[in-house]
């Protein structure tokens, strides 16, 4: 079948933002039941819409399956495309309730396990006594999964440890990066383990227990393999890979298992009883922890002042470790 060039009047004239917004839902939903549900619509009115989408594109944007639909070929390549188109339309609207009503929108934050303990909840705490207007989404994942959202636009910002600048997935997208500070790592027990090991001196003491470990996705994987690498050890048999923050806490207050853990928030959680730091000479480098945004592109007001509240949080911090030093 010949088809037709298409334009950008003729786009214009025959698309409407609406159209857009419920392709993009049943793309993230992966459902046009569940999108329907989302956007108080009926299924007869979203299938409607996809097919007036099919029609002006000349061809098939989803294929159905035992799960719901799978997006085709075409389907996923105007997807990336009004991914960022609503996201403009995300900071449009942000940018105008600016101007209106004062300092306001939605930040939407990408976090990893280094960030979501203490320096994340820091900042959001100093955002919203600061502006109480701004709506704060937190969404938890790996590198692998949250690079690509932020670069599509349905994220506004990542906080977590940084991939190091070798790794592929570090240059993968037109990222920017800020560093904000290192991080070291350490081993820690919760009230599953009993009490305080006896004997304990070396990692290697402990190479037989059973462990939790970054998934191998994670760039914090490296940093774990190094640390046994660099004390002659291979990596524990027994092994739970997770980087859920409430899952491996709940593990290690109800099993004997060891982690290891971004320094800041294991003493966050000492401090408040649930974990407990194992003092051995072996320490490894976590890695640099900060933050990453979309290159060449604006940051709304909201997400702006998000990052000077990060910088602030991280120099707080700063000062009253030197201060209980």
């Amino acid at each position: 079948m010949q088809h037709n060039p298409l334009s950008e009047i003729s786009l214009i004239r025959k698309l409407k933002l609406n159209q857009l917004m419920i392709f993009e839902r049943v793309l993230e939903t992966r459902s046009v039941v569940r999108a329907a549900n989302e956007m108080r619509l009926t299924q007869p009115a979203v299938t409607k819409v996809i097919h007036e989408l099919e029609s002006c594109f000349d061809g098939a944007l989803f294929a159905r399956s035992n799960r719901g639909v799978v997006p085709t070929e075409l389907g996923l390549l105007l997807g990336r495309r009004v991914k960022s188109l609503m996201a403009e339309l995300r900071y449009m609207t942000d940018e105008l309730n600016d101007f209106r009503l004062g300092t306001s929108g939605h930040v939407i934050v990408g976090t990893l396990i280094s960030a979501s303990a203490r320096l994340l909840p820091t900042a959001i705490a100093m955002l919203k006594a600061r502006t109480p207007n701004v709506l704060v989404t937190v969404r938890e994942g790996t590198t692998a999964h949250l690079f690509p959202a932020l670069a599509t636009g349905d994220l506004d910002i990542v906080v977590g440890r940084l991939p190091e600048r070798e790794l592929p997935i570090a240059s993968a997208f037109p990222l920017t990066h800020e560093a904000l500070f290192e991080e070291s790592l350490c081993v820690v027990v919760g009230k599953g383990y009993g009490p305080a090991p006896a004997g304990v001196t070396h990692l290697s003491d402990l190479i037989g227990s059973p462990w939790i470990l970054p998934t191998p996705d994670s760039p914090a994987r490296l940093s774990a393999e190094h640390l046994f690498r660099a004390a002659g050890l291979p990596l524990p048999t027994d092994i739970v890979e997770s980087l859920s923050l409430l899952t491996n806490i709940g593990l290690l207050l109800d099993t004997p298992r060891i982690a290891l853990m971004p320094r800041v928030a294991a003493q966050q959680f000492e401090d408040a009883g649930l974990l407990r730091i194992l003092d051995l000479p072996e320490s490894g480098s976590f890695g640099t922890v900060g933050f990453s945004v979309r290159s060449h592109k604006e940051l709304s007001t909201a997400c702006q002042a998000f990052v000077a509240c990060l910088r602030e949080a991280v120099t707080v911090a700063a000062a009253a470790d030197d201060v209980s030093a």
